[in-house]
């Protein structure tokens, strides 16, 4: 869910074509083939390592809401930092930029963690990341498990049963729930069941999602025993026809994921104020994406389903019906463009 958090509110000075101008922010990024891996020379205070928090969360693209102004302030730069550090890594493992160097970048990555982890962050991120560990208290073992899950996502490109796939996204997808939960200072292990949930069914959307990409870049997050089950091969994936055997396989695989949501749901009313509408909407998109998904009658190969203006517009008043007496709609509708 990490990815799925924080749109920061700052305004960047903008390029001609109205993106984030990185050479103008302090502390921006400039254009080195290592972005993101290598950072403009510091020192770094608290105030400049922020601002290449907020930078990066700027310069990320998410479906979802991300630093909206529903997130209490105090802990908007905690949340970028957490963001940065994963969404960078996620990068490292996935974008064409690094394509021959992942390894090396997430080693390097986990390089700065361990730094960050004993006093000696130097990369803005881990300075921004090293306050929020303190602060919040958090624990360690999540960032490790999320860098654990993008090496693997780097090696390994084939699952051949869910279980096995639920154990991937135990470390690549669980960890950001939980770290999200920590940081607005939830501990119970019922909510973080809950969170684990949930967290899970918005990586196997994104999955969903992207079989067409993924599969261009030869990894396949269906099931092995499922493809097998439905009568579908590597070679009708690849070749992105929506056969009947694969709209099934894809059906399949949507109401399961739906059940996964619903699971998770009872997280939604457990949590305060501070999170609980940034949990809704983040849910209600997930399960949206769901429908544009059924509503295209299973084909994920010929279009990519996505979230439009009227999907969020749909998805806001679903939201101010669950928690009308939390909501200030004139501030979503601003928030969402709406």
């Amino acid at each position: 869910m990490i990815r799925e958090l924080l749109r920061g509110s700052i305004e960047f000075p903008r390029t001609r074509a109205g993106t984030p101008d990185l050479q103008t922010v302090p502390g921006g990024l400039g254009a080195s083939p290592r972005r993101w891996l290598d950072a403009p020379p510091g020192p770094y205070s608290i105030e400049r390592a922020d601002a290449y928090c907020e930078t990066f969360a700027r310069a990320h693209h998410e479906a979802f809401p991300v630093a909206s102004r529903f997130v209490p302030t105090e802990l908007r730069p905690h949340l970028l930092s957490v963001y940065a550090f994963a969404r960078a890594a996620d990068d490292f493992a996935d974008e064409p930029e690094y394509e021959g160097h992942r390894i090396e970048a997430l080693d390097a990555w986990e390089n700065h963690l361990n730094r960050c982890l004993h006093g000696e962050a130097s990369h803005p991120v881990f300075v921004a990341l090293a306050r929020t560990i303190e602060a919040r208290d958090l624990s360690t073992p999540p960032f490790e498990q999320l860098l654990s899950a993008f090496r693997s996502d780097v090696e390994i490109t084939r699952y051949p049963t869910f279980a096995r796939l639920r154990g991937y996204t135990s470390h690549a997808a669980e960890p950001v729930g939980r770290l999200l939960l920590a940081l607005f200072g939830y501990r119970d292990p019922m909510l973080i069941q809950y969170a684990d949930e949930i967290s899970t069914a918005l990586q196997l959307t994104n999955f969903w999602q992207d079989v067409a990409a993924d599969a261009a870049r030869d990894h396949i997050y269906l099931p092995g025993e499922d493809l097998h089950y439905f009568g579908v091969t590597e070679a009708d994936v690849k070749a992105l026809r929506p056969t009947e055997p694969l709209r099934d396989l894809i059906r399949y695989q949507v109401a399961r994921t739906r059940a996964i949501y619903q699971h998770g749901r009872p997280l939604l009313r457990n949590v305060g104020k501070d999170l609980r509408l940034e949990l809704t909407i983040i849910w209600l998109l997930g399960m949206a994406i769901l429908d544009k998904i059924e509503a295209a009658d299973y084909d994920v190969f010929t279009r990519r389903p996505v979230i439009r203006k009227r999907d969020r517009a749909l998805v806001l008043a679903r939201a101010a019906r669950q928690w009308a007496m939390d909501l200030d709609l004139s501030s979503l509708r601003h928030l969402w463009g709406v």
